[in-house]
């Protein structure tokens, strides 16, 4: 695999390695040896999959907190995505920045997100399915949420959503967060 670091420290994009012949290609989508040589969790504890019928559907700004922070590994098998992780650090020198890339089917490509970031996504083709594995079972107390067009990250989406549930659309503005994480 090809991990390629983001503006966000810790956070990488992850191209596979194709081994090709007639038949197609072979390659590793995870290696636990070669995620922790980028100091990458590697303590997989659920894997989820989120199918999306509409283009323009928006998830997000999702993460959970101490003591059940997670990574996540992010990949897109049918569609695409505009996948998007905002690091909510404190210590961090990339404080409320974002991070933004497309991962689609065809690519294979993958994004790395680690503990103390939110995480979403707008899908950019209908029946679009999003598959992550997470190093945290979710933990509804711990959750929180993020507005998608929170001032405070600026996130520059692609296009505008068409779609989004009542509870992320819901969230609080950051500054209005009596909680903010503390990592």
């Amino acid at each position: 695999m090809n991990f390629i670091p983001t503006p966000l420290a810790g956070a990488y994009l992850i191209d596979i390695k194709k081994l090709e012949d007639e038949r197609g290609f072979f390659a590793r989508s995870f290696c636990a040896g070669e995620f922790r040589e980028f100091d990458l969790s590697t303590h997989v504890v659920q894997a989820n999959l989120s199918f999306n019928k509409t283009r323009g559907t928006l998830r997000g700004m999702h993460m959970q907190l101490a003591p059940h922070e997670e990574s996540k590994l992010v990949r897109c098998t049918r569609g695409a995505i505009f996948d998007v992780i905002v690091d909510l650090r404190p210590q961090s020198e990339t404080y409320k920045q974002w991070f933004g890339a497309e991962l689609t089917a065809d690519s294979y490509r993958m994004l790395f997100v680690p503990e103390g970031f939110a995480h979403g996504f707008i899908t950019l083709e209908d029946n679009t399915d999003v598959c992550y594995q997470v190093t945290a079972a979710y933990t509804p107390a711990s959750e929180r949420g993020y507005r998608w067009d929170d001032p405070a990250f600026n996130i520059q989406w692609p296009i505008q959503p068409l779609l989004i549930s009542a509870k992320d659309a819901l969230h609080p503005l950051f500054e209005e967060r009596a909680d903010v994480p503390a990592f």
